[in-house]
């Protein structure tokens, strides 16, 4: 294996509303990185709408590619890998690769701009029901129920909206995979994409009969040209084609053939950049080298926007109401599966924004200078000093939460879901901002041990939460994590790099198959595992420790947060009954 000093790679991470380029070390340190901004459309009259562009998405990685180098001062000669992460978005070009508009109206199917539907979109509501309906085996994989967040449902909604000729010209790419043909030219797609978002049954590949039933009996009868052919998908990070093409390198500042590893889904990236950190307490490391066998324990929280868990094993566990198992996501030969929260750090920006108090407190905060997330903590701390509270969690006692406000990705898997609170009061000023505010934070990780709580019940053995993503710099929601869950958080020595790391981790396994004419299937595990335990930086605890009355206090709550869940289904079923007689 290559431990060249002057050896780097490039990651690339495509986010909801960013584009970062980074450029590693072999040793994991990032010596520059570019970010840029992404534009997401949405529609005034219709609340499910999410469309991004893939043309401004690789317009902006090559500019963060380019400012990255330029900063590093590093040669384009210097970088032996390229590795690539996006959200499990859909995006739609035709066979030629120009970008074909998924905006419903007249313009749907013609070349334009905007050819994403964000993984965020639920346009695809009854495709979604159609496919859950069919019974068929692609649903033992995605926890008994696909969502519609998924490609296949969106991708058959565009089918039902848009002319048979515009259809039958279009290819279909999870976004990670997109980037990668940008970058190479070449169409083969990534498991992680295939099973994890389009109903690539681990094993068997494409359902022929799945296809047929709801309707997408072309890509049958095409041999799936239009998804992904038989027989070109690879593992995270095998190299792609002959590396980049000419007119990408020209486009990234790069050479031409500098390796592309297979990409995977952004939850996945941070995945791999967090899971085999070594841990850190008080700033003194506590344990060796973690093994790839310990990784089944470490459960890798992907939190921003939404959230992603995700968790490895070395048999199939299959978890009702969350996604897979998923065989060779990342690893050869180990399972994964994956839970979610689709609103995170987007309800707890919803719930402060639209509060009558908002601009009182972004007033505080600019004359005090700090942030307004500062204010709602001292804010906290005075109320709990004032109502002779021991924990924020006491001075919520009597208001519950839940946090549905975008549906349940796991483990209900019902995108019906909604919000509800119990405990309102005539209160509208800062006070009950900050009461609100921690009450969205304790629902966010009473959610969170919902769905631990369903993995480790079907046969997972998680011990540990490790954490990436811009919420990962939320203390007071860390801290609760650690509490509520009963287990250690684990943070990356940097909350905003473990996932654009974790693409590069992609690039330089490309670079080093490639630099040993291929791996044996059987040797692949053990060389990507030796990358990420010599990339991942140290990992700082955050044990669990609330005191025997926050604890009593948590665990009622989550009992109250268990019971609102049953409470809304049986009163679903009574409107729905009403309304029907």
């Amino acid at each position: 294996m290559s431990s060249a000093t002057d050896s780097y790679y490039i990651g690339v991470d495509v986010g909801t509303g960013s584009v970062r380029a980074a450029l590693v070390s072999s040793s994991g340190d990032i010596l520059a990185s570019s970010t840029t901004n992404t534009t997401t459309w949405r529609d005034s009259n219709d609340h499910r709408i999410f469309e991004q562009s893939t043309t401004e998405i690789w317009a902006g990685i090559c500019k963060s590619v380019r400012e990255t180098l330029a900063e590093a001062g590093v040669a384009p000669e210097k970088v032996k890998g390229v590795g690539f992460d996006a959200t499990c978005s859909l995006a739609v070009t035709d066979m030629q690769g120009q970008p074909v508009t998924v905006t419903k109206g007249d313009t749907l199917g013609d070349i334009g701009e905007r050819n994403i539907i964000l993984w965020a979109d639920h346009r695809a509501e009854e495709e979604a029901l159609l496919i859950n309906s069919t019974g068929s085996v692609v649903l033992e994989y995605v926890g008994g129920t696909m969502s519609l967040e998924m490609e296949i449902p969106k991708t058959l909604w565009l089918k039902n909206h848009m002319s048979p000729e515009r259809f039958s010209r279009c290819q279909f790419f999870d976004l990670p995979d997109f980037l990668t043909y940008r970058a190479t030219g070449h169409s083969k797609r990534s498991v992680c994409s295939l099973t994890c978002k389009c109903s690539f049954v681990p094993g068997s590949g494409w359902q022929a009969e799945f296809f047929s039933k709801i309707g997408l009996e072309e890509f049958v009868q095409n041999d799936y040209v239009q998804i992904g052919k038989r027989g070109e998908v690879l593992t995270a990070g095998l190299p792609i084609g002959k590396g980049l093409s000419k007119g990408a390198a020209e486009e990234l500042g790069l050479l031409e053939g500098t390796p592309v590893g297979s990409a995977v889904i952004d939850a996945y990236a941070g995945w791999l950049g967090t899971v085999a950190a070594r841990y850190k307490e008080n700033g003194k490391l506590l344990d060796d080298v973690p093994s790839l066998d310990e990784s089944r324990h470490r459960l890798a929280a992907v939190a921003g926007t939404s959230t992603c868990h995700i968790i490895q094993s070395p048999k199939s566990v299959f978890v009702p109401g969350v996604w897979g198992p998923y065989k060779d996501a990342v690893f050869p030969d180990w399972w994964m599966n994956e839970g979610g929260q689709s609103s995170t750090g987007q309800l707890i920006d919803f719930m402060i924004t639209t509060h009558p108090a908002y601009g009182q407190l972004k007033q505080v905060a600019e004359k005090r200078g700090v942030s307004i997330h500062e204010v709602l903590h001292d804010e906290l701390e005075r109320l709990k000093s004032e109502r002779k509270a021991d924990s924020w969690t006491e001075l919520l006692k009597d208001m519950h939460f839940y946090p549905d406000l975008h549906g349940n990705r796991s483990p209900i898997a019902d995108p019906r879901m909604r919000g509800s609170i119990m405990g309102l009061t005539l209160d509208a000023g800062m006070s009950d901002l900050a009461l609100k505010f921690a009450l969205t934070l304790e629902a966010i990780a009473l959610q969170t041990r919902h769905i631990v709580d369903t993995m480790n019940t079907a046969g997972h053995s998680v011990r540990a939460l490790h954490l990436s993503g811009g919420q990962a710099k939320n203390q007071p929601l860390m801290q609760l994590l650690a509490n509520t869950c009963g287990m250690p958080v684990v943070l990356p020595a940097s909350s905003g790099e473990a996932v654009v790391l974790g693409a590069a981790m992609l690039g330089r396994f490309a670079h080093e198959a490639q630099e040993s004419h291929g791996l044996d299937r059987d040797k692949q595990g053990e060389a990507l595992w030796h990358i990420m335990v010599e990339m991942t930086p140290p990992g700082t605890l955050v044990p669990p420790k609330a005191a025997e009355k926050e604890k009593r206090l948590l665990e009622a709550k989550y009992k109250i947060f268990r019971e609102s869940i049953d409470i809304q289904l049986r009163w679903r079923k009574q409107m729905d009954e009403a309304a029907r007689a």
